[in-house]
């Protein structure tokens, strides 16, 4: 453990795909060793963006508590350095307190921000990023393909906000902003943090019949009066709206798409998302993979995170 890990102490993070089982994994370890939750979820910061985003429920929140859930307006920025910054905060609170901490979520860029820290890049230009921003995405995405196609296969297409910020950097630097990620790759630098991460990888079948399956409960729970709601208070051009499951039904009440349409696309597109994050989180050192969650030893789990708190 590096001097610099040791520092900050041990973290378990539990990763994956969505529909997974990480939310549950998760609880049950965190149950075991008496720990709190930070939630590494991009979408889950976000206040009424509930059912969409698989949030956990009253009554898991009751269970354990958990942190970094409804902490941004959905017209609020929220990038990976904020979030680490209020991870970083929520860490050191719990472990004041006499508390270890479990990290859950499927977010790959801020597990690597919170982890491994970030990349010094350019300060924005106010002028050049709000040229950008009136631009197309459609050519915005077409530019990036051409200056930095690694980029672009990383950024989700919808994604104008991190295209905006890649094109600004090779602007502001001369070189692709995944020139600069990668001289700050993950396996080269320091953690901040000693972390044992527990990745969940089901079969590719029975995962797409639990991505199916949770889809079916959103609609259930009532998902287009969420975007109804959300369209209401914030419009249709926020950054969060643009997540999967939102964009697809923000289009169908605009009478773009048909609802059946509608769900098909969330489909197709929770499925790819999913084997971006496994993709992902393959990369990493300290991930132990697993095809069921019963496999993984609470115990010893836990023993390691209680091993990390000074005497009381």
């Amino acid at each position: 453990m590096s001097e610099r890990a040791a520092g900050r102490g041990r973290l378990v993070a539990v990763v994956g795909p969505t529909a997974a089982g990480k939310t549950e994994l998760a609880l049950r370890i965190a149950e075991a060793a008496g720990a709190e939750i930070v939630s590494l979820d991009s979408q889950q910061v976000y206040r009424g963006m509930d059912i969409g985003t698989g949030k956990a429920s009253a009554a898991e929140r009751a269970r354990v508590p958990h942190h970094l859930l409804d902490v941004a307006s959905p017209d609020e920025p929220m990038t990976a350095a904020r979030f680490a910054e209020l991870a970083d905060r929520a860490i050191t609170d719990a472990r004041a307190r006499g508390r270890t901490v479990v990290l859950a979520g499927g977010t790959g860029l801020y597990y690597r921000a919170l982890v491994y820290g970030l990349f010094d890049g350019p300060p924005a230009d106010a002028a050049l990023r709000a040229q950008l921003l009136a631009e197309d995405l459609g050519g915005l995405r077409a530019r990036l393909e051409i200056v930095d196609p690694v980029a672009a296969t990383r950024i989700d297409p919808h994604d104008r906000v991190r295209t905006v910020r890649a094109l600004e950097v090779h602007t502001l630097t001369g070189r692709p902003i995944s020139d600069h990620q990668r001289d700050h790759d993950h396996r080269r630098v320091a953690p901040r943090y000693e972390v044992r991460g527990i990745g969940l990888a089901l079969p590719r079948e029975e995962l797409g019949q639990r991505i199916d399956a949770r889809i079916d409960a959103m609609f259930a729970a009532g998902l287009v009066g969420e975007v109804q709601r959300l369209v209401a208070a914030h419009g249709t051009e926020v950054r969060a709206l643009t997540a999967i499951g939102y964009r697809e039904l923000v289009q169908h009440l605009a009478g773009a798409l048909t609802l059946p349409d509608a769900v098909t696309q969330m489909r197709q597109a929770t499925k790819r998302y999913a084997r971006r994050q496994l993709g992902w989180f393959r990369s990493e050192p300290t991930v132990a993979w697993y095809k069921d969650a019963r496999e993984v030893d609470l115990p010893a789990l836990a023993a390691w995170l209680r091993e990390d708190l000074p005497e009381p």
